[in-house]
């Protein structure tokens, strides 16, 4: 759950910290007191979208962090695939930043992660349900998700999903060899020229860096002469000096001389002799410089071959790849697709006899899938039922029509969520719904019902109460508590029926200072509590009649518990 939350920079809001508990907790205020302004925070602080221009007039920087602690098992996984972990403490703390030249960067635990990453994990840490989430029910593509969620199809689905690959995989290589044969020439002729202007070079591994090594010593051939015909006179022959080799047979002999009067000079004769053998070895060595690894002839000419060569070796790989290792694994992989183009009357038969093995495990489950949705349907539209009865719609009808599709990623069903709010009218899909009143308490209906189906821990429920009042709200209320047994909810509302029930109530409050709007958020004691209800329920100045009732509201919202 978001156990805390830090606010930094965000349009009225400077500075923001808060404590947040499981259960049932309460947002309210003054209109314009920044209620929007937190939820838009917590759904920056989850990945979602958050404009430049919010950033605090004045201000560089905005920031957003919470620390979620009790994580659940669909949160510790989700860290694990992620390659994740939390603190020593067992908690994590998400941090989002904004700059004001449009640059954002997120944490976890003090280490940078990316948006993918940021994105699926935060899918497993809150769920937002606003005016605008209430449009996901009137999109006919997620009421196959909301379906399965209540279906637990999850293991089913998984079994789809890998044939459903392989389905669609073979479909794409038998569409791309049943192109026309205008394409498949074309194709052809490209291959078979790029595979002969690459063969005609015959290639080998490793050559480039052999022809440079050869090509540099070619360009410094004189200076390699020079230096080396140099080192070999003075360590071996010289007409005009004496060279080391001989200077060292003379110093060994004379130490033989006095040999006998002596005793080391036997010992240092023998070295001397050894040195001189060294030096004879390097010396040779050096008079090879010129020759070893050039080819006899002319030196031009042989440079020119080999600058010809790796010029031509540097056009493919302009081509074909940095490498040559690149460019014969290009040419293999150009051999194959050619293969396949020459083969393809062969591959194409091959192919759709795959096609129909393949379809005929798709289908049989894609069926699987389809009787569990089928045989659970009608009991999702039951429950829902039982709680707009609930929540004051004991006219409304609720039906999911499950119909045959197309081949899809999550099967061969399409689903769709039908709806009649009034007697005698016929059933119809949820877009034909204009009430927002009607439609907030069909998706809390939703939510509740899936609710022991949902593994997100935290749940933020915006002004849910729009376009209802009274009796309904106290309803809608009730409904939210029930939902934050054993998880984490969170209700900004306008209600004092729904309020009154939470077992935390928050009051936002807009302040100016300095000519500046400043944002707090406090918890509320019980007096307070009682003076924000009251406030809520009407006048222009609270009244005794109105504590006494919001005394009554928040003493019956206990009771609950």
């Amino acid at each position: 759950m978001l156990s805390s939350l830090h606010i930094e920079n965000v349009a009225v809001i400077k500075t923001l910290d808060v404590d947040l508990e499981n259960g049932f907790s309460a947002l309210t205020g003054e209109t314009g007191a920044g209620k929007s302004i937190i939820i838009d925070s917590i759904n920056m602080l989850i990945g979602g979208r958050i404009q430049r221009e919010l950033i605090r007039t004045g201000e560089t920087k905005a920031l957003v962090s919470g620390v979620f602690t009790s994580l659940s098992p669909l949160v510790l996984g989700k860290l694990e695939e992620l390659g994740l972990t939390p603190d020593e403490d067992g908690c994590i703390m998400l941090q989002k930043s904004i700059t004001d030249d449009g640059r954002s960067s997120v944490k976890l635990n003090g280490r940078t992660i990316t948006a993918s990453v940021h994105r699926e994990l935060s899918s497993a840490l809150i769920n937002i349900h606003g005016q605008n989430d209430s449009q996901l029910f009137l999109n006919k593509a997620s009421h196959i998700d909301l379906l399965d969620c209540f279906a637990e199809t999850g293991s089913e689905l998984d079994s789809y999903g890998s044939i459903y690959e392989e389905y669609t995989d073979i479909k794409k290589k038998l569409a791309e060899l049943e192109s026309g044969d205008k394409e498949k020439n074309r194709l052809i002729e490209i291959y078979r020229y790029q595979i002969s202007e690459i063969d005609a070079l015959k290639l080998r591994e490793g050559e480039e860096e052999v022809l440079e090594a050869e090509c540099n010593k070619l360009r410094n051939l004189e200076n390699i002469k020079k230096h080396s015909s140099f080192a070999y006179r003075i360590l071996h022959s010289s007409e005009k000096s004496a060279s080391v080799t001989y200077l060292l047979d003379r110093a060994s002999q004379s130490m033989d001389a006095i040999a006998d009067t002596v005793a080391e000079a036997a010992d240092i004769s023998e070295k001397l002799r050894n040195y001189r053998y060294e030096i004879e070895d390097i010396a040779l060595t050096i008079d090879g410089f010129t020759s070893d690894g050039l080819s006899d002839g002319d030196p031009t000419a042989r440079l020119d071959k080999i600058e010809g060569r790796l010029d031509a070796i540097a056009k493919l790989k302009r081509k074909y790849g940095s490498s040559i290792t690149e460019i014969l694994a290009f040419r293999d992989e150009v051999a194959e697709k050619l293969d396949m183009i020459e083969q393809s009357d062969d591959k194409i038969a091959e192919y759709k006899e795959a096609l129909i093995l393949v379809t005929e495990k798709l289908k049989n489950a894609a069926e699987v899938l389809r009787k569990k949705r089928k045989s659970v349907a009608a009991a999702l539209a039951d429950r829902i039922g039982e709680v707009l009865v609930f929540l004051d719609m004991p006219k409304v009808r609720f039906e999911v029509n499950i119909s045959p599709s197309e081949p899809r990623k999550n099967g061969f069903d399409d689903v769709e969520f039908l709806v009649s709010t009034n007697v005698g009218e016929p059933l119809k899909p949820m877009i034909k719904i204009a009430s927002g009143g009607e439609l907030s308490r069909i998706m809390l209906a939703m939510k509740s019902v899936l609710a022991d189906k949902d593994s997100v821990d935290t749940l933020i429920f915006d002004e849910i109460d729009t376009g209802i009042s009274g009796k309904t709200s106290r309803k809608v209320g009730i409904k939210l508590k029930l939902i934050a047994d054993g998880i984490q909810v969170i209700c900004v509302t306008h209600s004092a029926q729904i309020a009154s029930l939470a077992d935390s109530h928050f009051r936002i409050d807009k302040t100016e200072q300095d000519g500046r709007a400043f944002t707090s958020l406090t918890l509320l004691d019980d007096e307070g509590r009682v003076e924000e209800t009251a406030r809520i329920l009407g006048g222009i100045n609270v009244t005794e009649t109105q504590r006494s009732a919001a005394r009554e509201m928040i003493r019956e919202g206990e009771e609950l518990r």
